[in-house]
């Protein structure tokens, strides 16, 4: 009778054993179980490169938190220095934004800010929809005069909270000249970091930049120091900067590319972007693991196949984009042309944009010569 006992316990702690080893651990691992890393983009490029057109591609998807130019608040808060000096600084800030940690912005804003004190809020369509704001859908296609207008009242703690609900943060930037800078960022195992590398031609950059002397001042005299921006050769100095930059960063990206940057890295043109948008776009989802909805397909159609000129800077509307892009040939100078050619002569034999030798070229070149195809 004891012996039988004995054997009915031994039974129970076997079958005890058994549901503690194949059971408990599949229940802990359910509530264990963590969602798939954030992807995180990095649109690198330059003032005047098409880049606030780009970064809405991105910024309208639904599953993506977009951020503008976050780094501005760096430069605001420490102009005295060189964009060079400036890099840790942006690097680390934006690193915090790529993890949702939004207190980095206590170093560079008011204790009091307000969702709508962070730069360009408004291009940010996540920053326009909930939990941010509630009164848009996740999935509309929001522009930024509307969402001024309704979303500004929200507090600063819902833009790291709406960060928090998406599978992909993606960032424009303009203020990094080096890409060996974002190296410890490509290594870092809590990113899954991806850069596309937007560039535009040179004499395009130079002429729309004439049309923004006034705002790009303060970030041209971090470029290239107050001396340099003066005079007749001022602005022919900030693009040799930019342009020796996208120099630099193809290079490392692409010709001399670390392990770690194998499939990870985008070049880029807005030529190429305006000519075939749907195509370029496509691409760029792609490469950042992102579904093109007919919706988007749609919008960016149409954005990229209105009938205005481009007129007001830093507004992203519907517009003729390839006639926007081309606005240089028929508005700037031969003689200018030919200066910043000298300047930027490295960069556009580099990424494929060819030199025009007279201004009847200037004038009669067609797209197809203009323009290698990548």
């Amino acid at each position: 009778m004891v012996k039988s006992r004995r054997v009915q316990v031994l039974l129970i702690l076997v079958v005890l054993s058994f549901l503690l080893i194949h059971f408990l651990p599949c229940s802990n691992n359910a509530h264990m179980e963590e969602k798939p890393s954030p992807v995180h983009i990095l649109i690198l490029s330059s003032w005047r490169s098409g880049s606030s057109f780009t970064g809405q591609i991105f910024s309208q998807h639904p599953s993506v938190f977009y951020l503008m130019e976050p780094a501005w608040h760096v430069w605001v808060k420490m102009y005295q220095n060189s964009a060079k000096v400036l890099h840790m600084a942006v690097r680390d800030l934006v690193r915090s934004v790529f993890l949702c940690d939004m207190s980095v912005f206590d170093a560079y804003m008011s204790s009091q800010k307000k969702k709508s004190d962070l730069f360009q809020w408004e291009t940010s369509r996540a920053l326009c929809s909930p939990p941010a704001c509630d009164s848009f859908s996740r999935s509309d296609i929001i522009t930024a005069g509307n969402c001024k207008t309704i979303c500004g009242k929200y507090p600063f703690s819902k833009v790291e909270e709406a960060c928090k609900t998406y599978s992909h943060v993606a960032i424009k930037e303009v203020r990094f000249f080096d890409l060996k800078v974002l190296y410890p960022l490509l290594t870092d195992p809590s990113l899954n970091l991806k850069i596309i590398h937007l560039v535009r031609d040179p004499r395009a950059v130079f002429r729309s930049r004439e049309n923004t002397v006034a705002d790009l001042k303060r970030d041209s005299n971090i470029v290239v120091g107050s001396q340099k921006t003066k005079g007749e050769m001022g602005p022919y100095n900030t693009m040799q900067v930019i342009c020796k930059s996208h120099v630099e960063i193809y290079k490392a990206g692409s010709q001399a590319a670390p392990s770690f940057l194998k499939d990870r890295y985008l070049l880029v043109r807005y030529e190429d972007i305006v000519r075939d948008p749907l195509a370029r776009a496509a691409q760029m989802y792609r490469f950042a693991e992102l579904h093109f909805t007919p919706e988007l397909q749609k919008w960016v159609h149409n954005i990229t196949h209105g009938k205005g000129h481009g007129a007001q800077a830093f507004d992203i509307g519907s517009r003729d984009a390839l006639r926007v892009s081309q606005a240089w040939r028929k508005t700037l100078p031969f003689q200018k042309i030919e200066k910043v050619q000298n300047v930027c002569k490295d960069a556009m034999d580099l990424l494929g944009y060819r030199l025009v030798q007279s201004e009847e070229e200037q004038k009669n070149m067609s797209l197809d010569l203009l323009f290698a195809q990548n």
